[in-house]
């Protein structure tokens, strides 16, 4: 089940999002202030942000820079309808903008389509040869199961939701093992990743990305 953050200050569209997405099978989080936002996004992992431009305490420009070093995708939710506005923040980084007043079929089809793209749809994630089940926690390669161990496996998870941006590796040591990393700790995510290399054969497939560090290649 993806889990949906939306920023929005406007409290009626706030509870008509979430409870479009609640009924579509999404688990939401709601923040009317981007603030209490960039909180949220500091100790969650968001499958996607709903972001609406013109938010107090922080814009939604300043949440989506906090949203890509963890390279969740973002749908600009908003009233700034103009051409340049939709532009500038396809520019940025988001990946679709929505104008208000919106379908709440569009938005859950676009989102479909963003979760999809960015393989982060339905319990199946997919990269090369690998399906992971995220939901009965079950690895195959090339049909065949794989034995991973548990860290190994929310590794990969997060390798795969996140495929194509590069992840530092405090990041991964915080989103995998928890609590604050120091360099022993950050050791252990290397010694995972070699693991994870050597069980799947992917020795090209997870880049190491140079004093930042790993990234799962897109295809």
């Amino acid at each position: 089940m993806n889990n949906i953050l939306i920023a929005e200050d406007e409290h009626l569209i706030a509870r008509l999002i979430e409870m479009t997405l609640t009924r579509a099978g999404y688990t939401c989080t709601v923040a009317e202030d981007g603030r209490t936002a960039a909180d949220l996004i500091e100790k969650n992992d968001f499958d996607l942000a709903l972001l609406d431009i013109m938010l107090p305490g922080a814009d939604g420009y300043e949440l989506l820079d906090c949203l890509k070093p963890q390279g969740v995708p973002v749908i600009f939710i908003t009233a700034k309808g103009a051409v340049k506005d939709r532009v500038l923040g396809l520019r940025l980084g988001a990946d679709d903008y929505i104008v208000k007043p919106f379908a709440a079929e569009e938005l859950v089809a676009r989102m479909e389509t963003v979760l999809r793209r960015t393989g982060r749809g339905g319990r199946e994630l997919r990269a090369f040869d690998v399906v992971l089940d995220t939901q009965d926690r079950v690895a195959r390669q090339n049909g065949e199961p794989v034995d991973l161990r548990r860290l190994e496996f929310d590794l990969l998870e997060l390798l795969m939701r996140n495929r194509g941006a590069a992840l530092y590796r405090d990041v991964l040591y915080e989103r995998v093992w928890g609590g604050e990393p120091d360099n022993d700790n950050l050791r252990t995510v290397d010694t995972h990743i070699a693991r994870l290399r050597k069980k799947l054969n992917w020795n090209d497939e997870i880049e190491t990305v140079f004093k930042i560090g790993y990234r799962l290649k897109k295809e």
